[in-house]
């Protein structure tokens, strides 16, 4: 018999049929899974976010903003806890009693005297460069209380001059103030005759202390109530831009 007389096999026969073989068949019963099973308002939130970034025009953004705002305030949401949006005056009210308490051991502390005393006798060329690698420290500090450390997520909005972050700007300025004041309200400041560059290594070394307070008393309780600050800030730019 030849080989075109050969009758075909049963495979051979299968796939004359038209059906696929038992090799070509692949066969996938498991259904597509959608991007998430069981979507909540942190879902939501990101779709926001996402759309937020993707219009172009300023009211349209004003609007998904206000939508965010409405969203993180529903319970349900993690944001309704850890996000913080707003900058308030009861932010600003936050940060003063944060720095107070944290500034008022180092106000009856005579180390901080000395501390000032090796600031101001370290210098290169005449410059106390301890008092300024401290103030440094102290800017650097603050920014990763606010913006790296795991405690809030903190929104950027309205960058004073499109750079500087409200609360960044405030919780220095602030614990500065409030660090001064009180160093004047005690008499610590001038005690001893100090040189204008030990006082400035006095009001450096209470200011370290009052920054960290003043940063946890801001993000610590959450976000405050009230009407935002943003529209009494200097920013030049874009006013409905968020960073």
């Amino acid at each position: 018999m030849t080989g075109e007389d050969r009758p075909a096999t049963e495979d051979e026969s299968a796939d004359d049929s038209g059906r696929p073989s038992s090799d070509d068949q692949s066969v996938d019963a498991t259904p597509p899974v959608p991007e998430s099973e069981d979507p909540d308002l942190d879902d939501l939130l990101e779709t926001l976010d996402a759309l937020q970034h993707a219009v172009d025009d300023p009211d349209e953004r004003a609007q998904v903003r206000e939508t965010i705002s409405l969203v993180e305030r529903m319970p349900g949401s993690s944001v309704f806890t850890s996000r913080i949006t707003k900058y308030t005056s009861r932010d600003m009210a936050e940060a003063f009693v944060g720095a107070v308490l944290f500034a008022l051991p180092l106000l009856v502390e005579g180390g901080v005297f000395e501390i000032a005393a090796w600031f101001a006798a370290t210098t290169v060329r005449g410059v106390p460069v301890l008092l300024f690698a401290h103030v440094a420290f102290v800017l650097v500090m603050t920014a990763g209380l606010l913006y790296f450390a795991d405690f809030r997520e903190i929104t950027i909005r309205h960058p004073i001059l499109g750079i500087i972050p409200r609360r960044y700007a405030g919780i220095l300025t602030v614990s500065l103030f409030t660090s001064v004041f009180m160093l004047l309200l005690w008499g610590r400041l001038h005690e001893g005759s100090p040189t204008t560059v030990e006082q400035a290594g006095r009001v450096a070394v209470v200011w370290s202390a009052a920054a960290f307070g003043a940063g946890l008393g801001d993000i610590l309780p959450g976000e405050s109530k009230g009407a935002d600050l943003g529209r009494f800030d200097l920013d030049i730019g874009d006013r409905g831009r968020d960073d």
